[in-house]
């Protein structure tokens, strides 16, 4: 590529020219192509060692005049190919002109110019990424495409200096990280060392620190495993792994692939040597952390955050922590954990501004809200910057965009998440929406559940229970009026350990409803999007889908036990809740527990508040847990497990030896305790989750395991202060035995979990939530691979190891296909709802990619035709994808079976004669001279049946094909003649062992052209052939009676009218075929298809090693 000139003083220190003129000089570095000695040895080792420069660029042009020892480098090339176009360009465009100089400066003025001119106008299009990312990142893209032999749309992440463990000996070089792969490469002293592996295929991913490995990356996959050391920053390093590895794990799980966040703000300055890839996910990862820590929505993007300090009233103290800015909230956390949180909606917002400063307030800024509450910061960096960051975002606010009414008007969901609030203005007003909900049949404001709970309605017209049960509860509300008076009440709330102090003592069931809504976020999602409720129940309820039909299953097992459950009105309320979130989220639809869930949220929550809770649930709080395959709930047992080995291992080894850990806690975290508890306890629980998150569920589950594993333990936790009438446990009263056990309070139990094991923190979880995780999934993927392979063993002759191996080459081509583009988008060949063995489809070049590999004979430049035939066999839907089982079907058609008897022998024999025609291997030959002998034969074959014809028999059971041109029988036909020729190919048929052919069917023009049909009367002439098949040697029968080659021109050939009189069946070849042992043992001879696959799986592998030769290997490849 062409460079911007840059001085070079000394030309010739490691390179060697090649080629010269009085003007610029053509030089490749030492240590590259051929030769080059031990000094080539030691250029190549510092180069990859040192990360020098010419490490991208082993060839170069410089510019030189006369005599001067300054020179200018003007242009690089990673091949020889590619300098070698520049400087004919040179030499093409350039040599005349500067002959004509006669001022050597002249000459590199006028050389500089032209080449920044070039420049210029190549970076026109792509100024843009240019611009993001800087010369010597990309640079290192380019290295990593030209070793690996990636293509462009493989971009690179990073890139880092380290020691990969080869055996014992570490060899340095450097780590490319991709979107999809990782990938090693080191040079050193003649010892090359390549490695990629896919992020997909990752199973363990882990950071060591050993006496063997000392701070080292352990990378594992499912055949190997490979150790990375000496990096300048490890935790950097691995932290970009996780990542990536995550996004793999995603796209094996949902199919989708990395698409970069154009959302993101973009930095104030661009990092040197830092890719914008690299930012975007630095971004991504500061945005799941915010909104983890602050529970806001999927949309909510962090825009920055800085250091202050925040004056608490309540503790009459400045608080020292980070304010964090997104487009719709001002977020407040203290730099000690529980101290304060805070969190503002910028809709609450009404006045933002700038105190005066002084020596003990330095720089503040004050907010304040509708609801009257004021909050100080102090202690800003650069305020100024930050009011005017607050002020944009407050314009933006949809409510002052709405005169500041506090309406908003619903969205419409994609891919189970609603759109940011830009889509607002492609929907109903909310004038146009309060009248639906109105008039609506399935839900309207004036139902008791859209204005109160279930617990209410059927609580209100009991007596006032004046007991110390009661009197207790009265207890609790007061406290917390209280804590809302000191703290303040709503989204605003300052929340201290105070606070959690007053959720371990349990929330009193008059408040459970909203403060659920305010520790989970939920209650700003509703306030965000009022009305979404009601209009996605008014358009999924009617409906008849999948999700429907569970639903409706499950309705009357939702806690059948609670009174509110046993009507109408309480499942009805069920219902609405359950199938408005399938039609919001159609990837997880309905799973069961989500109405054990649900049916608990509608006792403390109207409709509307109980459908914004269960988004917080299934989306932010749970994340995968009610999906088809729970991955979710499924990761956390795992990281249960981890726990129990850690803190009890004792324990841990108990519980394995008896098989029942993963048994019995499964229900645990898709059901928060709710199924295994009484009604009373668990809903205790569900308290502190909402408010600590998943811990807490861990913090339990570690305290009662090996009690739940030996008795009746979960049963007879009770809640000894409840108001509510008693409710009896399903789970209980069937597993009752003749003593009652003791009692266990819920109180003790939970203060004890958090005694023992509140030390968890949230970020030691989601660590070990990526390593189950990889577990999980690929230990899926390897359950689904499988099921595929016991479908398709009843209908093909490999064995179970074979076909498992066949799935993972065809998977890794739907795979590849998802990041690397291809003619339809992933979404289109992934489809989850159908069967495992048809969910991944590939494309026809996919297919003959395979198929060069995997198919027993070759057919040189003709295999690519052979294998467009095939899978047009193969794609019997005509989508232009085939699944696994199509594949299989066809591949175990080529390899397995009767391989002369194949629907494909005819084009694999036109193949084979034209590629063994100039042959000098004595069993080519062989086969050469038999394919010519049937040919003769069908020759004679196809003129008898011509004349047969022609003579005017009367109209036999081979019928015509459609498209064929049908013949008018000759009055003057001889019977004899024509029982003559039918018996002879009945002969030959009887010989052959076939069946009597079928009538064929009438078809459409297209399947009486293909060649590849089935039908037992495919004709074999020039009406059989596909236009793109027939090359300009191409022989042709039937053109005119006579013989249309290479001599005619392609003009003569297309000029040809089809003898349609001129026909042969696919059984009259097959029985001339017959004739022939040497083309009987070609097609009946049995091929191995392990080697095959060990082919495939190399060939990756062989195509990078190529690509990164030198040109002195490459010539003896050739």
């Amino acid at each position: 590529m062409w460079i911007t000139p840059e001085e070079v003083l000394l030309a010739n220190a490691l390179w060697v020219s090649e080629r010269a003129n009085p003007f610029f000089i053509l030089q490749r570095r030492k240590g590259h192509g051929k030769g080059g000695g031990i000094t080539g040895l030691l250029v190549g080792t510092l180069d990859v060692v040192l990360d020098s420069s010419a490490r991208v660029a082993p060839y170069r042009i410089l510019h030189q005049t006369g005599d001067s020892q300054l020179f200018w480098s003007i242009a690089c090339g990673s091949s020889r190919k590619e300098i070698t176009e520049h400087w004919e360009w040179l030499e093409a465009n350039l040599l005349q002109t500067l002959s004509t100089f006669d001022n050597d400066d002249d000459i590199t003025t006028f050389v500089k110019g032209k080449i920044q001119g070039i420049i210029a106008e190549e970076n026109k299009g792509r100024q843009t990424q240019e611009d993001e990312d800087c010369g010597k990142f990309r640079e290192a893209e380019l290295k990593m495409r030209k070793l690996f032999g990636m293509p462009e749309e493989e971009k690179l992440v990073n890139y880092y200096s380290c020691s990969y463990w080869k055996g014992r000996v570490p060899r340095q070089g450097w780590l490319y990280l991709s979107v999809n792969h990782l990938c090693f490469y080191s040079f050193l002293l003649g010892k090359e060392v390549t490695l990629v592996v896919q992020w997909t295929d990752v199973t363990q991913l882990d950071k060591n620190d050993t006496l063997l490995f000392p701070e080292s990356i352990h990378v594992n996959t499912r055949d190997t495993e490979h150790y990375f050391s000496m990096f300048l920053n490890i935790n950097d390093t691995f932290k970009l792994m996780e990542q990536l590895a995550n996004i793999a794990m995603r796209q094996l799980l949902d199919n989708e692939s990395f698409s970069a966040d154009h959302s993101l703000p973009k930095p104030c300055k661009t990092l040197r040597n830092v890719s914008a890839l690299k930012r975007d996910l630095d971004a991504r990862a500061k945005n799941e952390r915010y909104r983890a820590l602050f529970r806001l929505t999927q949309d909510e993007r962090l825009d920055g955050h800085t250091d202050c300090t925040l004056w608490t009233p309540f503790a009459k103290m400045h608080v020292v922590g980070q304010m964090f800015v997104s487009n719709n909230y001002i977020c407040f956390a203290s730099r000690e954990e529980d101290l304060c949180q805070l969190i503002i909606p910028l809709r609450e917002v009404s006045i933002v501004e700038k105190a005066d400063s002084s020596s003990v307030l330095p720089s503040p800024l004050s907010i304040s809200t509708k609801n009257k509450m004021t909050f100080l910061f102090a202690n800003l960096k650069d305020r100024d910057f930050l009011v005017q960051r607050i002020s944009d975002f407050l314009q933006r606010t949809p409510d002052r965009l709405c005169g500041l009414t506090g309406q908003s008007v619903s969205h419409s969901n994609t891919k189970g998440r609603h759109k940011s609030r830009n889509s607002y203005e492609s929907l109903m007003n909310i004038a146009a929406l309060r009248h639906l909900i109105v008039l609506g049949r399935h839900y309207s404001s004036s139902l008791p559940t859209a204005k109160n709970s279930l617990l209410h309605i059927y609580q209100k017209d009991l007596p006032e229970d004046l007991g110390p049960k009661a009197t207790k509860e009265k207890m609790k509300e007061e406290s917390w009026n209280i804590h809302f008076f000191e703290f303040g009440r709503g989204v605003c709330m300052y929340r201290t350990s105070k606070t959690r102090d007053l959720v371990l003592k349990g929330i009193p069931e008059s408040l459970r409803g909203e403060l659920w809504l305010l520790f989970s976020g939920a209650q700003n999602e509703m306030a965000a999007y009022p009305g979404y409720y009601a209009e996605l129940v008014e358009q999924a309820m009617g409906r008849c889908t999948l999700a429907t039909e569970e639903i409706e299953r499950d309705l009357h097992r939702s806690m059948p036990e609670h009174h509110a459950f046993q009507n109408e009105m309480g499942i009805a309320a069920l219902r609405r809740v359950l199938t408005a979130y399938a039609a919001r989220n159609p990837g997880i639809g309905y799973c069961q527990a989500m109405n054990i869930v649900t049916s608990v949220l509608l006792l403390y929550c109207t409709e509307e508040e109980a459908f914004w809770l269960l988004v917080a649930l299934c989306e932010r709080m749970l994340p995968d847990y009610y999906n088809t395959r729970v991955v979710g709930a499924l990761v956390d047992q795992g990281v249960f497990e981890e726990l129990t080995r850690e803190c009890l291992p004792l324990l841990y080894e108990h519980m394995q030896d008896l098989g029942v850990i993963s048994t019995i806690s499964l229900s645990w975290f898709l059901t928060l305790f709710l199924s295994v508890m009484p009604f009373d306890s668990a809903v205790l629980l569900v308290d502190c989750f909402f408010y600590e998150g998943i811990k807490v569920i861990f913090q339990f589950a570690d305290k009662c395991d090996f009690h739940s594993a030996t008795s009746r333990y979960l049963d007879n936790v009770v809640n000894k202060q409840t108001v509510s009438p008693p409710i009896p446990h399903l789970h209980a009263l069937l597993t009752s035995g003749d003593e009652p056990p003791p009692e266990i309070d819920i109180f003790e139990l939970i203060k004890t979990s958090y005694e023992k094991f509140g030390s968890l923190r949230a970020d030691v979880i989601e660590q070990m939530r990526f390593k189950q995780r990889l577990k999980v999934i690929q230990s899926l993927e390897d359950t689904a691979k499988r099921s595929v392979v016991r479908a398709v063993m009843t209908e093909s002759a490999f064995t179970i190891e074979e076909l498992e191996e066949l799935y993972v080459l065809f998977k890794a081509k739907h795979i590849m296909s998802c990041y690397w583009g291809a003619s339809s988008t992933a979404a289109e060949r992934h489809d989850p709802s159908l069967p495992y063995l048809e969910q991944y489809r590939i494309d026809c070049g996919q297919f003959s990619q395979l198929f060069t590999t995997l198919a027993p004979w070759n057919c040189g430049l003709h295999t690519i035709s052979l294998a467009a035939r095939l899978f047009r066999l193969l794609d019997h839907n005509k989508d232009s994808l085939i699944n696994f089982k199509e594949f299989i079907t066809g591949l175990s058609e080529l390899l397995l079976s009767n391989g002369i008897k194949s629907s494909m022998t005819w084009s694999q024999l036109y193949f084979t004669f034209r590629s063994y025609g100039k042959t000098k291997n004595p069993l080519e030959q062989e086969l050469y001279h038999a394919i010519a002998t049937v040919a003769s034969l069908l020759l004679r074959i196809g003129e008898v049946g011509k004349k047969f014809t022609n003579n005017g028999s009367k109209k036999s059971d081979l019928q015509p094909l459609a498209g064929e041109v049908n013949p008018q029988p000759d009055k003057e036909d001889s019977s004899g003649e024509a029982g003559s020729a039918q018996s002879l190919v009945s002969k030959a048929l009887a010989e052959a062992q076939l069946e009597t052919p079928p009538q064929p069917t009438n078809g459409s023009d297209e399947e009486a052209k293909d060649d590849t049909s089935i039908s037992s009367y495919s004709v074999v002439s020039t009406g059989s052939l596909q236009c793109e098949d027939i090359a300009d040697d191409t022989v042709l029968i039937g053109c005119g009676g006579g013989v249309a080659g290479a001599g005619c021109g392609g003009d003569c050939r297309r000029g040809s009218a089809v003898d349609a009189d001129w026909s042969i069946s696919f059984e009259q070849v097959l029985a001339s075929l017959l004739t022939e042992p040497a083309l009987v043992n070609y097609f009946e001879k049995k091929h191995d298809i392990r080697n095959k696959m060990a082919v495939c799986k190399t060939q990756r592998a062989v195509e990078r090693q190529i690509s990164s030769s030198s040109d002195h290997e490459l010539a003896h490849l050739t």
